[in-house]
């Protein structure tokens, strides 16, 4: 697998991750800059489960330069947000085992539990949380 399957695979792992948070939305940047490969060779897929992925593997052949750098933007954002996070996770750890230990990961739900409870979480976790995010 080359250099550029890898980018789309890991944007596609992924592409159900809320970016919210950070400057640039990695689903954007594919969708602008493959706008007329998706519409071209993958307009009849429905998004999801790798599904899109397997299109743009299909025809990877076809893609423009475009879209072969809007997909390794789209990567190199999606890395930058993956480092924030496992920082803020790292930063975060033992707030997170001890003041939300049953609450899912994902759409934001463990950073609404700490702000929930923001006067117990540590110093260093609250500086992580606002270094990322704010």
């Amino acid at each position: 697998m080359n250099l550029k399957t890898s980018a789309i695979c890991a944007l596609f792992a992924l592409i159900g991750f809320s970016s919210n948070a950070f400057a640039q939305d990695p689903v954007t940047t594919v969708v602008t800059g493959c706008n007329v490969e998706i519409e071209t060779y993958c307009s009849q897929v429905s998004p999801g489960e790798g599904r899109l992925l397997a299109c743009f593997y299909a025809h990877e052949d076809k893609l423009s330069g475009q879209c072969q750098y809007a997909l390794y933007m789209a990567a190199a954002e999606l890395e930058v947000a993956i480092n924030s996070l496992d920082y803020v996770a790292g930063q975060c750890k033992n707030d997170i085992s001890t003041l939300c230990p049953n609450v899912e990961a994902g759409e934001g739900r463990i950073l609404e539990c700490l702000a929930a409870q923001k006067e117990s979480v540590s110093a260093k976790c609250t500086a992580a949380i606002e270094q990322v995010f704010e």
